[in-house]
């Protein structure tokens, strides 16, 4: 059980001196709770840290400028919009098994000695301490949203390589067109897939019908889109009427 579904339950002694944390421990744990229920309203946080709805609005303006998680009437929430994009903490915990059967369907087009060039902090984490990988990150301004550095000069910088194959994902697919709410993150896409011979999006069912402000590019653009077994029929449809070459990941399934 976590502490925000114990918390939920009855009150117990971890709550006593709520009102005693730090400005810094009360948006984390605004932030927490966004995370484990997706939303909650300003009056559930005055009743839960025992502060004034002023400084709710505060820590939620604070929180939102970070990145995390979205301002809404009456609450903050973590769900997408046409300008605002959900957390990569966020993202993280939404189609685990669909997402992880893409990657392994993308994994199985990776080779033997080639590099990983990225943008995303995560990543760059991950395979740092791997003796047989080349890691190659793109720096510059850092966003905590996406967890990755984006921005002019990471689009620079992608420029200036060129790579095997570029492995990209999107906020929104609406009507054969992949979208996203920011420009910095856009910028960022259209450099990298400029600088690949081949190009693969990696999409997840629950991505098609989402709308965001910014087109980047159109679905028939890709060598290949990978999405996952839970694809609606209709959307498999209008990908093979654009000419789209698709390629539907079964969950559970490893690749050799």
């Amino acid at each position: 059980m976590t502490d925000t579904e114990g918390a939920a339950d009855a009150p117990d002694a971890s709550q006593a001196p709520v009102t005693r944390l730090s400005p810094k421990d009360r948006r984390k744990r605004i932030s927490d709770r966004v995370l484990a229920e997706g939303q909650v309203t300003s009056e559930e946080l005055v009743q839960e840290l025992g502060v004034s709805q002023m400084t709710v609005h505060r820590d939620l303006d604070t929180l939102e400028h970070q990145g995390w998680p979205r301002k809404v009437r009456g609450g903050a929430t973590a769900a997408p919009s046409a300008l605002f994009e959900s957390t990569a903490r966020w993202r993280g915990n939404e189609q685990v098994a669909a997402k992880e059967a893409v990657c392994e369907a993308a994994l199985a087009l990776a080779e033997p000695g080639q590099a990983v060039i990225t943008t995303s902090l995560h990543v760059i984490n991950e395979l740092a301490e791997e003796p047989d990988i080349r890691v190659i990150a793109l720096g510059g301004e850092y966003h905590a949203a996406f967890n990755a550095f984006l921005g002019m000069s990471t689009t620079d910088i992608a420029r200036s390589f060129r790579a095997d194959i570029a492995f990209l994902s999107t906020s929104a697919v609406d009507n054969g067109h992949r979208y996203h709410q920011a420009q910095e993150n856009v910028l960022v896409k259209r450099a990298l897939r400029a600088a690949a011979r081949r190009t693969v999006l990696l999409v997840d069912h629950s991505t098609f019908g989402r709308q965001a402000l910014y087109e980047l590019a159109p679905l028939a653009d890709f060598d290949l889109v990978i999405s996952d077994g839970h694809l609606p029929r209709e959307e498999q449809e209008a990908l093979q009427s654009l000419g789209v070459r698709d390629e539907l990941a079964t969950e559970g399934s490893r690749r050799g």
